[in-house]
């Protein structure tokens, strides 16, 4: 209650009641008195109380925008840089054993918001199937399994879900009750979508799940902070905290840079790799007037845009946390961490507002904080069904919950792969390729239009496959590809 205390005196001293715009001041009393008269509807106080709390942080969040004092201010594009080889530590230049490296200390996150909506998913993308009936889910417990015996400790595993994907991640992990590894969850805040137009709430908010949203992954300190998972973890003895994506299969813990942090009593360390042409979303460690902050696409100025991708820092979302300095922060007030505003069109076709905030963002809030760059094998998303594709392949297999290449793999970077419009939804892809084809010596690979895939399928080197509109192309069972352009009509007897 500290911290929400301290929130809402701040939140009164800075309220746009008091400032010059009236229009803002207007905006702004109109809400809080919409969302007064929505809590006053909930008959059930450990709900409500609930919703209190979210809503004060949701006030707190809009006012911040509304006053200007959180919106993304005009970049002086000439402050920013590329961080220098100080400000980035290089994996490779760590220890390359550890002995007692206070694994002790650790517990694991994983960030499980996502519904995977970009691929037609409706249940949690954590869910998904990646290998021979193996979902993301069980690689990240085997994961930590093997971890928890390999060094006789008790690693809890947290699963920071979204009231989208809360019900499925619970339904998932009643499996793993009887494995030894602990996982629990809990799920994060819940903000009101707010109309684009009137800056209003969605009419039957209380009844439409629709109308709310999960405010971003930089909600993750305030929802460990309110949930007394902050507490329970330092009462148990932990120190420090890794939090990565519930998708990216390449985030394993890594004692080597745990040791780093404990040695150089860094409170906080993100995981950078270079960036490459398909890493097009997401944010950019940069270095601005002398301090590394992130820098989020939204935030670029337009005429920026390009320069942007020449600096080659790629932020992983692969965070190491002090938990003590965290504890420290929430309790002097949070972090005022930079807001991103998002318009976008719900189903029912209104235009609405969410305002989130970025986990990497509060690199700016601790002291002593630092970058790694990472091998680019510690950042395995899945996206989309390009990476879909890629990840459930015969180039990558599983072992001890981890990925290994394959030593029939001659290229030490994996193949481009782009697949077109008609391959967006999981079940599109799943249609479209009758099993998964051999790409182990692929390079390069587009496909466009309506093309489909049989079985036992090898491609090699460079492949296009080009279906015009109206055009259909099946490639035929068995088919070996090797450095090909196929355009035009193709039925299973023509190649």
């Amino acid at each position: 209650m500290l911290l929400l205390k301290t929130l809402f005196r701040r939140f009164r001293r800075c309220s746009p009641k008091h400032s010059k715009d009236d229009n803002t001041s207007s905006i702004f009393k109109s809400m809080r008195n919409d969302i007064d008269n929505l809590l006053r509807t909930i008959t059930d106080p450990i709900r409500q109380q609930m919703v209190d709390k979210q809503m004060k942080l949701f006030l707190f969040l809009l006012d911040r925008y509304l006053s200007g004092t959180g919106r993304n201010q005009e970049l002086n594009w000439d402050t920013i840089k590329s961080p220098t080889s100080e400000q980035i530590i290089e994996h490779e230049m760590l220890l390359k054993s550890v002995g007692s490296c206070g694994i002790e200390t650790l517990a694991v996150l994983k960030i499980n918001g996502g519904v995977g909506k970009s691929m037609g998913m409706k249940s949690a993308k954590c869910a998904l199937e990646i290998k021979d009936g193996i979902s993301f889910l069980d690689v990240v417990v085997e994961q930590m399994e093997n971890l928890n015996s390999a060094h006789n400790v008790d690693i809890p595993l947290i699963l920071m879900n979204s009231l989208y994907t809360h019900e499925d991640t619970m339904r998932i992990t009643e499996k793993y009750d009887d494995r030894p590894t602990r996982v629990f969850s809990f799920v994060q805040s819940s903000f009101p979508n707010v109309l684009q137009e009137s800056f209003e709430l969605c009419p039957n908010i209380l009844d439409d799940e629709s109308a709310w949203y999960p405010p971003g992954h930089g909600d993750l300190y305030a929802s460990l902070f309110y949930s007394g998972i902050l507490d329970k973890l330092l009462a148990e003895g932990k120190e420090y905290l890794f939090v990565s994506n519930s998708d990216n299969i390449g985030a394993v813990v890594d004692e080597r840079i745990l040791q780093y942090m404990i040695e150089t009593q860094t409170q906080f360390l993100m995981e950078v790799t270079k960036r490459t042409k398909a890493d097009i979303e997401g944010g950019t460690l940069v270095d601005q007037n002398g301090k590394i902050r992130l820098l989020e696409l939204s935030q670029v100025p337009a005429g920026h845009i390009d320069d942007l991708h020449k600096l080659q820092f790629f932020n992983t979302n692969n965070l190491w946390v002090n938990l003590q300095a965290l504890k420290y922060l929430m309790e002097k007030g949070g972090m005022n961490l930079d807001i991103i505003a998002k318009a976008k069109s719900m189903d029912d076709g209104q235009h609405v507002i969410q305002l989130e905030t970025a986990a990497g963002a509060a690199i700016q809030h601790f002291k002593n904080a630092r970058a790694i760059n990472v091998p680019r094998s510690r950042f395995m998303p899945v996206k989309n069904c390009s990476d879909l594709l890629l990840l459930t392949s015969d180039i990558y297999s599983l072992s001890h919950g981890q990925l290994v290449v394959s030593e029939e793999r001659q290229f030490g970077t994996s193949p481009v792969i782009k697949l077109g419009e008609h391959f967006t939804k999981i079940q599109d892809f799943r249609q479209r390729f009758k099993d998964i084809p051999s790409i182990i010596e692929l390079d390069h690979l587009t496909v466009a239009g309506d093309v489909y895939f049989g079985r036992n399928v090898t491609m090699r080197g460079t492949v296009i496959v080009v279906a015009n509109k109206g055009q259909r192309i099946d490639i035929p069972d068995g088919c070996i590809l090797e450095n090909q352009l196929i355009s035009g009509n193709l039925n299973m007897t023509e190649l």
